[in-house]
Parts: structure tokens; sequence; C-alpha cells
């Protein structure tokens, strides 16, 4: 899911305010005017799709990048991506809180940006640079030298600035493209589906150059220019943002969520011992000049009674004289509290998101380690790229979004005359059941293809990288219904004014889909390698492991996620409302 970016442009009617003209007041009142739509677009979707080319061709790739030149074990490749991609969605939390809180979205960008220009200069320098890296290896050299500590410190850091980087862009860019638009006029919300259609139409084709063109410079011609054609991308993509500055509209920061929530889990606890009956609770009436999503009003519910008490006014003395709270973390408003229980309804059905993105984790990681012991060969010149797979899963999710919405759809609306949607409980367990079908595909396909390899006694295995092909259009097809059906869910659940909260926690999920992975492998190996047997998960080569064992659990992972949903998640769906006026479908309706 990295390439995707979930930050919903929902927080549009907040007030603004423009970068100053270095000029006099008439002139600046005449470029208020004049920022934002899109004359700001065309800077904003410029700089996106050079920073798309430059960071998913490094994403799509990493793993072969460290298998084939820094001599690691595949356990170990395994292990850096996961927790270099669990971090990056960590960081991606924590930009959304320091926009919203202190840097505003056009900063936050900005610095993220030049956080990747630096680690991907890094990258760039390891690829070129000989002796940051041990030295070449063949594939079927039994030892090859391992990388020295300060080579692997010098890998990690451009790793680590491209997780900074990450945290800054991923919740900043659509979030700021979304802020140039008024979309209180009908004209402005015209514009604002225009460009997502845009920004989805760029990112697709930059996706495709970084997934086809840069992917193959790199794994057929040299990783040097591989990685420096990335870097002068997103050296042009700031360039582009920087030229663009003054016809933006910036959004100042208003505080985060997550700060009003942090403040209502400690006033709650420390008036734990508090009856919530018969208290008064402070709920103030909304400030005169507050935007239409300040306005909307969460209905008081009894769910998560506890935080409730964090509302409770104990004593007259917690109000000051406007009538507001002396000490924040003391006393918070009801609206506080239902916001964090409007994120609490949501946590079962998260952890059921958590367990399918380990599935498509896989293909990112063993996947690509499969492919690059198979058969790549296209005829008798032509080696086809690992990283190529990954175009697979966005093939499958583009196919199923058409059939759905170009056929399923339209079809049933002429039959029934009524707009019939898979409703999101039906969609979730489709997806989760396709994630153990793709576990279970990936198992048989490991087994015939190290069999194989075996019987010649070769390192590459005669087996046709085609054989892999299916579980890596599976992996998009779970994502197609769980993954998108999850997100949905965590948008209806959530008001207007937390659709940002949304975002962060489908990024929490992902982030910890791959540190449970990268757990998971690490305890499989250490028990399947004390034994003096086989070991499932280990070395350099995998004809040496049982990848085909592995999956078998991680097939068990899911089906204990399917009973899970089943018994306990799937009540979440049916919710209760969530404001004043908009109240959640349940789940047997058509959504």
């Amino acid at each position: 899911m990295d390439n995707v970016t979930t930050n919903s442009p929902s927080a549009l009617e907040i007030q603004h305010e423009q970068i100053p003209a270095p000029s006099s007041s008439a002139s600046s009142s005449s470029s208020r005017k004049e920022a934002g739509g899109w004359r700001a677009i065309k800077y904003i979707i410029g700089n996106e799709s050079f920073e798309k080319v430059a960071s998913m061709s490094l994403i799509s790739n990493m793993t072969v990048y460290l298998l084939n030149n820094y001599n690691l074990s595949g356990i170990v490749v395994v292990n850096v991506v996961q927790i270099w991609n669990g971090s990056s969605n960590i960081a991606s939390i924590a930009g959304a809180f320091i926009s919203d809180a202190y840097l505003g979205r056009f900063r936050t960008l900005l610095y993220g940006c030049m956080a990747s220009l630096m680690g991907i200069l890094t990258m760039t320098l390891t690829a070129g640079i000989h002796q940051l890296r041990p030295p070449a290896c063949k594939e079927e050299q039994p030892r090859c030298q391992r990388p020295q500590d300060w080579q692997l410190g010098v890998l990690f850091v451009g790793l680590g600035l491209l997780s900074i980087g990450a945290g800054g862009i991923r919740p900043c860019n659509i979030a700021f493209g979304a802020d140039q638009f008024d979309t209180n006029i009908e004209k402005g919300k015209t514009q604002l589906e225009s460009f997502f259609n845009w920004w989805y139409f760029t990112f697709t084709i930059a996706v495709i150059i970084a997934l086809t063109g840069v992917v193959y410079i790199q794994t057929n011609i040299s990783w040097t220019l591989g990685f420096a054609i990335p870097t002068i991308c997103l050296a042009f993509s700031i360039t582009i943002f920087l030229i663009g500055h003054h016809a933006y509209i910036c959004k100042k920061p208003e505080g985060s969520t997550f700060s009003d929530m942090a403040k209502v889990i400690a006033a709650a606890c420390r008036k734990r011992k508090l009856q919530a009956s018969g208290r008064t609770f402070y709920d103030p009436a909304p400030a005169l000049g507050e935007s239409e999503l300040e306005n909307i009003r969460l209905a008081h519910t009894d769910r998560f009674s506890f935080f409730d008490k964090a509302a409770i006014i104990a004593a007259p003395s917690e109000l000051n004289e406007q009538g507001k709270p002396r000490n924040v973390w003391r006393l918070c408003s009801l609206q506080q509290v239902e916001q964090l229980k409007c994120l609490l309804g949501i946590l079962p059905v998260w952890v059921t998101g958590i367990c399918c993105f380990i599935s498509m984790d896989q293909q990112n990681t063993y996947g690509l380690l499969q492919v690059s012991q198979s058969n790549r060969s296209l005829g008798p010149h032509f080696k086809v790229p690992p990283g190529w797979m990954n175009l697979f899963p966005m093939v499958a999710l583009s196919i199923w979004i058409y059939l759905y919405e170009g056929i399923y759809i339209p079809l049933t609306r002429k039959i029934t005359k009524k707009d019939r949607r898979l409703t999101l409980g039906i969609r979730i367990r489709v997806g989760i059941l396709l994630s153990i079908l793709c576990m279970l595909v990936a198992a048989l396909v490991e087994k015939k293809r190290r069999n194989s390899a075996l019987r010649l006694g070769s390192y590459i295995s005669p087996t046709s990288f085609a054989l892999l092909l299916p579980q890596f259009a599976l992996s998009g097809l779970i994502e197609a219904f769980a993954s998108v059906a999850i997100m949905e869910f965590f948008t209806m659940q959530m008001p207007q004014s937390m659709r940002t909260v949304a975002g962060a926690v489908l990024f929490l999920s992902l982030s910890i889909a791959n540190y449970i992975g990268s757990l998971l492998v690490n305890i499989i190996h250490k028990e399947t390698s004390q034994r003096g047997r086989t070991p499932w998960l280990g070395g350099h080569d995998l004809n040496k492991n049982r990848l085909d064992y592995y999956y078998y659990v991680v097939v068990a992972l899911g089906g204990l996620n399917f009973v899970y949903f089943n018994f306990f998640a799937s009540g979440y769906l049916i919710s209760n409302k969530v404001t004043a006026t908009t109240e959640m479908q349940p789940e047997n309706s058509n959504l």
C-alpha cells in the first residue's frame, strides 16, 4: 500500500492564509485573489509526479538491491525492508501531527522532499562508490563477504532519511493540493474533482515509469544510473515546487486531533474515581466564526463511557471567567471525548486489516526473492527485472475496479432499478479469503520452484517467473477488496473534521503489519534453525530453505483472522451515530 496516499482532503473549509507577497498591501490583496486554483495545482502535480517516479523506483526494487549488492541473507533483507516500510508509515503519522500542529502542509511537504533528496542521494552514493558496499558475490558462491558495520551504517542513514521524507510527503501531498480550492462554491467543488482525476492520472503514469523504465535500468544496466535518475527527478520536483510558491494557498496549522485525544485519556485517568451519573459535562457551543466542519456536532454516546469522565466538571473552579477550562489536561469537552470514541470504535476492524496487510507484504519481500531465483527469460536475450512483478497487483486492482464500477454496478442498477453495491462486510470477508488463497498459491508455487532447482542442482530454478503471477495478482485483489473496504469504513466512521485521522490509522496498520511480519520471520527462523533440520527461512539461497512452510503459517493466521472478523469485528460495522445528523448504515444494507 505504499503507493497510495490515504489522506482525505476533508478539512477544506479551514480558514487559510496565503504566503504574503513582498509588495504593497494592494498588490498583496491582488495576489491573494489569484492564489490557489489551477495556477497552483500545476506546480503541485509536477512536484508530485517527479517525486513518485523517484520514490516508487526505490520502494519496488529495494529488496533486489540489498540482495544483489550487500550480500545479505534473505531473512536480513526481509527484516530491513519491512522495518524500513514500517518506519516510513510511522513517520507519516508523525508528519501529519507536525503539519497540523506546527509547520503547516507547505513547509512539511518541502522539508519532507529535502529529506528524501538527501536519502536518495545517499543511496546513489552506495551504488556508485564500491567502497561503501562489500565485494561483489556470484549467486552460486556459497560464502560471500558480509558488509562491514560502517557500510551498513551508511545504508541505514540513507533509508532513515527516506523514511523521514516519506513522513513529510505522504500525509500532505493530496491534502495540500485540495487546499488550493474553495469548496464553499460549486466551481471549487468541480475543480477539486478534476484535481483528483488528474492527480491519480499523473500518479499512475509516474508509477508505470518507475516500475518499468527505471527498474529495468537498475536491474539490467546499472544501479548507479538507476539511482541517479530518481535523484535528478526528486531535485527537479523540489525546484518545481519552489518555483510555484507564490501561487499557493497555505493554511495555518490549527492543532492536531491526536493532541486532543491524549488530553481526554489523561483527564479521564485523573478523574477515574468519579461517577459520571448525575454530573454536569463540559459541552460548549461552537464559537462564532468557526468553519462548517467545526460546527458539526457529535452526538453523545454511551459506548466507552469511562472516557466521559474527562468532560465532568468536578468543581466550578475548573472553569475560568470565560467559561473555558483552566487546565485542558484535566477538563475536556464532550466533543473531544466523542472524537476519541470514534477512533476506538474502528479498532476491532483495524486489527483485521493488519492481518490482511501481512499477506500483501510478502510479495514485496519473499515474493521478489522467489522471482530472483526463477527463470526470468523472455526470449533468448531479455530477462524480466524482478521489480516489474509489482505491476501485476496494480493491474489486478485496476481490472477489478473496472469490472465492479463499469459492469457490475450498471448491470445491477439496470436490473433492480437501484444502486446495489457489495456491503463492507462482504468485501472484507472476500479480502480475507483472498489473503488466504494468495498464501496457499505462493506456497504451492514455491514448492514446485524449489523442487525443480534441487533436481538440477542449480541456484536458478527452471520454473518460469510466470508461475508466480497469480500470487502477485491476488495481492492486488486483497487491496481491492479488504484494504479499500476497511479504509472506506474508517472514513465513514469518522466525522468530516476527523478524516485525516482515518488516513493516519491506515498508515499505522500498515506499519504494524510490517513490524509483525518482521517479528514472525525472526521467530520462525530461530525456532526452525535449532533442530538440525532444513530451516524454513534464513540464508541467501531459498533452495536451502522451506519458504513454503512459512507461507502456510501465514495461511493459518489468515484463517484465524477470518474467524475473528466473523465472530467479533464484523459487529463493529454496525455503528451508532457519529454526528447529530449522520448515521452509519448497518452491514447488511446496500452501501
